[in-house]
């Protein structure tokens, strides 16, 4: 995994499976070295319903990712989204024995470390904890505190809590799809590290990422994150009702939305009309554009109107609390023609496409900057991210050693103390992946 310093990022969705290996350039953009992607078959509204399907179609996506890159696939990320995601907020404080010393990332990770411990509802545990803003002592809206005085370090955290069996499953078919777990991510926040600029994130802004089975939303303001949702619907039930409604197979369903789709009915006349060849056959079934438009509005509407609601929950019409930058539309669902218009005659917030080519290298294929690729772009910005922190740790330990190593002669036995200490201090990320990893090789 090391080698090359590339990462991969595995977005298991409801419609398809994207494995996507990447690298950081000199510029600090990603390089795409290789991307795969297979249909995705045992996965209901994102969450894995059946196992044997799941690997089989995870394989064929590292297969493919592979062999167009060259390149071995070791340890992933992947994103978890489904029914079951809820957030709560919290907060927190650690008392800090001596408030002479500045507080530094230790301090940090012990508060973090501490909201793990939390006790949730039987079958949940706790995915993020991504603080919001600090107190020091009764000092507030404080962003980043390492570096100051203080007794009392306080914090407001967003919690994102799972179903324990579902984070189980994923981490059950990626074993067994013989590679390693690196992390999980909550989809959301992945989407929106590949599409929104910091600009927007300080605005407010909500992105919206529509995928096959799911829609998830995340609300940022003033850099942070404020409220993260996942609504069990998405380009699928549409899908399902064009089938419903003109009695047509399934594949054709997706391929008229795809093809004549449109989230506004207005605009097709009343003679516009597609011919689909019957089953075995049978008649063709002549339908036209205007019902077809319809069926789809209707269902859109009722998505967006979902969104919307857990948008004003966030408190979007209070002052403060304003979403300037408006809405942001991503994942596959987005492509939808006319949706971007709908949105914003629905929700009166300025709207645009979210593509994921923010961090990408300029000479990355045209490919990886649709929407549908969002999660995955995001899911691999993740995980480079984790390796360059790890990184990070691994030189701060080979330099402290250097240097205990000069100071042994007057030290003796002190150094090697010393070097136990310092090598203990493990970032968060490898705290919690261990975590992670006892439990699932617990739970088989």
């Amino acid at each position: 995994m090391e080698q090359g310093n590339y990462s991969v990022g595995l977005d298991i969705g409801t419609t398809k499976i994207v494995a996507i290996i990447g690298r950081e350039n000199e510029y600090g953009k990603i390089e795409i070295l290789g991307i795969g992607r297979s249909k995705s078959l045992g996965v209901h509204r994102g969450v894995v319903n059946n196992i044997t399907q799941t690997i089989s179609s995870i394989q064929q996506a590292v297969e493919q990712a592979e062999l167009n890159s060259g390149l071995k696939i070791g340890s992933v990320v992947v994103g978890i989204a489904g029914q079951h995601i809820r957030s709560l907020h919290h907060s927190d404080y650690i008392t800090r024995p001596n408030s002479e010393e500045v507080i530094d990332g230790v301090d940090l990770d012990k508060l973090c470390n501490q909201v793990y411990k939390l006790v949730m509802l039987p079958g949940e545990e706790i995915i993020h904890v991504l603080p919001q803003e600090y107190k020091v002592d009764g000092q507030s809206e404080i962003k980043e505190p390492v570096g100051m005085y203080g007794g009392r370090l306080e914090a407001n955290f967003h919690v994102v809590v799972g179903q324990v069996s579902s984070i189980k499953n994923i981490g059950r078919c990626i074993k067994s799809a013989g590679l390693d777990l690196g992390n999980i991510t909550l989809e959301p926040l992945a989407s929106a590290d590949a599409v929104l600029s910091q600009e927007e994130k300080e605005a407010g802004v909500a992105l919206i990422d529509i995928g096959g089975g799911t829609t998830d939303l995340a609300i940022f303001k003033d850099g942070i994150i404020r409220h993260t949702s996942v609504i069990p619907f998405g380009g699928n039930v549409i899908t399902e009702d064009i089938k419903e409604g003109c009695s047509i197979i399934e594949k054709q369903a997706e391929l008229l939305k795809i093809k004549f789709g449109s989230a506004w009915p207005g605009e097709n006349k009343d003679n516009e009309i597609v011919s689909i060849p019957g089953l075995r056959g049978r008649e063709p079934k002549e339908i036209t554009l205007k019902n077809l438009s319809k069926i789809i509005h209707a269902r859109v509407v009722e998505i967006v109107e979902q969104v919307y609601v857990e948008i004003k929950n966030y408190g979007h019409e209070e002052q403060k609390k304003k979403l300037i930058a408006g809405i942001v539309l991503t994942g596959g669902g987005s492509q939808l023609k006319h949706l971007k218009q709908l949105v914003e005659y629905i929700t009166g917030m300025d709207t645009r496409i979210g593509y994921p080519n923010e961090h990408l290298a300029g000479d990355s294929d045209e490919e990886v900057a649709s929407p549908l690729y969002a999660t995955a772009v995001g899911l691999l910005m993740n995980s480079l991210e984790a390796g360059k922190k790890n990184q990070v740790v691994h030189q701060e330990e080979v330099h402290e050693e250097e240097v205990l190593v000069g100071q042994e002669n007057d030290l003796g036995v002190q150094a090697n103390n010393a070097t136990v200490t310092q090598t203990e201090r493990k970032s968060i990320f490898d705290k919690w992946s261990e975590k992670l990893k006892d439990f699932l090789d617990n739970a088989e």
